[in-house]
């Protein structure tokens, strides 16, 4: 077992345990950014002055009128830009544009005394604006040829040779929805400048390093000038890794030249309109099978929503690629990614970050061509799965094969998939206008930045006189319990009580040069950095404790807080030895830093090794649907999760949990709508609210939810054994997916295959069953060209229209 990854006597590790905060969550005492403006003293406020069209560029901006309104104070706009006037990493991002580029982009902000002035404010600026054409829908995007950003390939064996030697061949595309992040806590900022002239900013960021780099460029100073604190989010998702940034930069220019603290926090319509969401994409495929129904070849396309700018639209597209394989071995495949550019808001990271969009690809063409090649989708699936020795497309190999099977295996057995079969058999053979499904998927879910430099992570780890210790790290808590795992991850290292230890919240002047809070990797690379700065304390100490207890050093350990020799009778308390280490002047802090080894990638060939390991899981989801009206309801939802050995499992439990029930809101209620019409508001988001936008509730959640942690599953090299939770149980939701096509093609004749849109809403799924008793897409039918016709490609955006035609099947290719 590797050093990282054992674990000494009687660890905290591992020991469930409730979410450090949980207890300030509910009372309602935990502080976020936008608490503090209460505890600041002369706080302005800040109100975008938003332009209510798509497209168009700035041809006067008067400010005056906005001057006039009572307790207005500035009006913030670029002239007032001292350094570079963006907010964007890519540079095309422009803080206060002179182009408008999607509606409700904010031109300029006001400062004023109170938000209602500001508001008013806000409402009194004119603007100007010569209108141009713009580009809504992905539909447009790609017609007017409109794109940016790389246009990488992914390429592994001879593709037009395994389509030669495939016994049957299908094509078809697939259009599915993006996902508002709809976190609790909206985007907030507070700025403030001190007698040093020093900007300090309380963000609500995923990133720190990067707003606080942002914000010195915007104000044109040096980093070590700008210090950014995150204390908590309210939620994240992705939503917060790059957006806050612009925010930030808004409230600390307002700060530096008003000179007083400067709140800005979004309400939920302008948090809606202004920022970004998970990218809608569109795939267009070709699939080759062999006779026994394994995949041979795989052409496709994949054009991603990427809005008016780059923000991580690039990283999304290469995880999306790199995860269209999912759990399958693609032996021959050509992979295209694209980015569209639209006029709507700037489409960002979201859990997941394109993996998501990559593998719904691959889980799609699995359940429409199961039935057409005569196969239970299961059984295709089983099939495909990553044997010992096989690779991904990008070249990487895949190490845990075993790891596919295993939780696959356990989840049939967990959910009596055999069983539960013939009782829903029976059940849809008695109810002719009520059928149920039980469908089951897997995933394999890459863990580490795409981009290796992005791999590192650094801690500061104090222990002060008494005893008591102190953490510092680079990751940011946004719910996920990443703070608690962090104690768990000190104290076991450190060997003392979790009570000994406090964390601190998260800010650039103690760990600098941190990467977000993301790609699942909070808890490896923090954990690791943890791990390092306490191991280097402990064997400080442990050398005080030698010269004590008459020892070799090698030969203490510390253990719930006393230190103790092997084999010997002698004790020497926490405290003690602490005091003693003191006054022997051993130094009592250490920065940690860690580093994950053995990955490599090249972008350009789109080949490498890009991570460390994959997480395995795999869910079984029974579903209920109505065929008057597509209404729907889970039944149950069985999942078998690997998380390696847990750091914390409740913790790890309750991101399965979240995880899952997010992606089941992607992908069956989350529909999000634009004007596309040609009037006046084109462009506009209509589900601005949550009136209008369905997220989740208790009426969504499974009526029976069972998740199991896979046993026995230590990954060696990562932080005490354990794996990444954040993002893959997100995945687990395609079954609930699967299991709704499944029941809504039970209303036809038995081995019909049906397509399903993206979100599959009550009204998709009504399209899919009038689909399957009309026959749906008859596996052996051929139209006048040879071809089995398979219709009904499932367009997210339009999924309360008739699915369009779009799929075809060539048998015998």
């Amino acid at each position: 077992m590797s050093h990282l990854s054992e674990r000494p006597e009687k660890p905290l590790v591992g020991v469930p345990m409730p979410h450090e905060s949980a207890a300030l969550h509910v009372t309602g005492t935990a502080l976020y950014t936008d608490d503090l403006v209460c505890r600041t003293k002369d706080v302005l406020h800040a109100h975008p002055v938003q332009v209510m069209k798509a497209h168009g560029r700035i041809t006067a901006l008067r400010t005056g009128p906005a001057l006039a309104v009572p307790g207005v104070v500035r009006v913030l706009t670029g002239a007032d830009v001292p350094g570079v006037n963006d907010a964007g990493m890519k540079h095309d991002e422009p803080l206060f544009p002179d182009e408008v580029m999607f509606y409700g982009h904010a031109v300029a902000w006001v400062l004023a005394e109170t938000l209602e002035a500001a508001r008013l404010g806000a409402a009194a600026v004119e603007v100007e604006l010569d209108e141009l054409p713009s580009l809504i829908t992905l539909e447009e995007a790609i017609a007017a040829d409109s794109f940016h950003g790389a246009r990488p390939v992914m390429l592994t064996g001879d593709v037009d040779a395994g389509f030669a030697d495939s016994a049957h061949v299908f094509s078809g595309e697939l259009q599915f929805s993006d996902q508002e992040h709809f976190y609790l806590e909206t985007h907030a900022a507070l700025a403030y400048v001190d007698e040093a002239e020093q900007v300090f900013v309380q963000s609500s960021t995923q990133h720190p390093s990067e707003t606080q780099e942002i914000v010195a460029h915007v104000l044109g100073l040096h980093s070590h000038e700008v210090t950014v604190q995150c204390l908590r989010m309210g939620g994240g998702f992705g939503g917060k890794e790059m957006q806050p940034h612009g925010f930030a930069a808004v409230a600390a220019l307002g700060a530096r030249l008003t000179g007083r603290p400067v709140r800005l926090r979004l309400n939920r319509t302008q948090d809606l309109t202004m920022s970004g969401k998970r990218h809608g994409f569109h795939a267009r495929w070709k699939i080759g099978f062999d006779a026994d129904g394994r995949v041979r070849a795989l052409d496709a396309t994949l054009t991603a929503d990427g809005g008016w700018s780059l923000d991580l639209s690039e990283p999304v597209v290469a995880r999306a690629l790199c995860h269209i394989d999912n759990t399958y071995w693609l032996p021959n495949a050509r992979i295209a990614g694209r980015i569209a550019r639209t006029n709507k808001v700037s489409n960002t990271a979201f859990r997941g970050f394109g993996g998501p969009q990559g593998m719904l690809v691959i889980e799609d063409i699995m359940g429409r061509c199961a039935p057409l090649l005569g196969l239970d989708p299961m059984e295709l699936r089983e099939r495909n799965f990553y044997q010992q020795g096989q690779s991904t497309p990008y070249g990487q190999p895949v190490v845990q094969p075993e790891r596919i099977s295993a939780v696959w295996k356990k989840t049939q057995d967990d959910a009596d998939i055999a069983g539960r079969g013939r009782e829903i058999a029976a059940f849809n053979a008695a109810h002719p206008h009520t059928k149920r499904a039980l469908a089951i998927t897997g995933i394999k879910f890459g863990i580490s930045f795409n981009l290796t430099a992005f791999n590192q992570g650094g801690a500061l780890v104090l222990i002060y006189k008494d005893g008591s210790v102190l953490i510092n790290h680079g990751g940011t808590e946004m719910g996920q319990g990443l703070h608690t795992k962090m104690l768990q991850v000190a104290a076991t290292t450190l060997g003392i009580p979790l009570h000994k230890v406090r964390l601190a919240p998260t800010r650039t002047d103690k760990v600098p040069n941190t990467s977000a809070t993301a790609a699942s990797s909070g808890a490896d690379l923090n954990g690791a950095a943890v791990k390092n700065a306490c191991e280097q304390l402990r064997e400080r100490l442990s050398e005080v404790a030698a010269t004590q207890l008459g020892a070799n050093a090698a030969d203490v350990r510390i253990v719930e807080g006393v230190a103790r020799t092997l084999g010997g009778d002698e004790e020497l308390a926490w405290d003690d030895l602490v005091r003693t280490a003191y006054f022997q002047r051993v130094q009592l802090s250490a920065a940690g830093f860690y580093r994950t080894e053995g990955l490599h990638w090249d972008a350009t060939t789109f080949r490498g090794a890009p991570f460390k390991y994959f997480a395995h899981g795999a869910a079984a989801a029974e579903v209920e649907v109505d065929g008057f009206t597509g209404a729907y309801r889970i039944r149950r939802v069985d999942i078998v999760h690997d998380v390696g050995d847990s750091l914390s499992p409740m913790i790890d439990i309750g991101q399965i949990e979240g995880g899952f029930v997010q992606g089941a809101g992607w992908l069956t209620l989350e529909d999000m709508r634009w004007d596309t019409t040609d009037g006046p508001h084109r462009g506009r988001l209509l589900t601005q609210a949550a009136s209008t936008y369905k997220l989740p509730s208790f009426s969504e959640m499974p009526e029976e939810f069972n998740v199991t942690l896979l046993e026995n599953a230590t990954e060696e090299g990562a932080v005490y054994g354990s794996k990444a939770v954040g993002e893959p149980p997100l995945m687990l939701a395609f079954s609930v997916r699967e299991a709704l096509r499944q029941a809504a093609a039970a209303f036809g004749p038995s081995g019909v295959g049906v397509e399903l849109a993206s979100p599959a809403t009550p009204e998709a799924v009504y399209w899919a069953i009038q689909q399957a008793r009309q026959g749906g897409a008859p596996r052996g039918g051929h139209d006048d060209k040879g071809f089995a016709v398979n219709s009904g490609a499932g367009y997210g955006n339009t999924a309360d229209a008739e699915p369009r035609a779009g799929a075809k099947a060539l048998n015998g290719a």
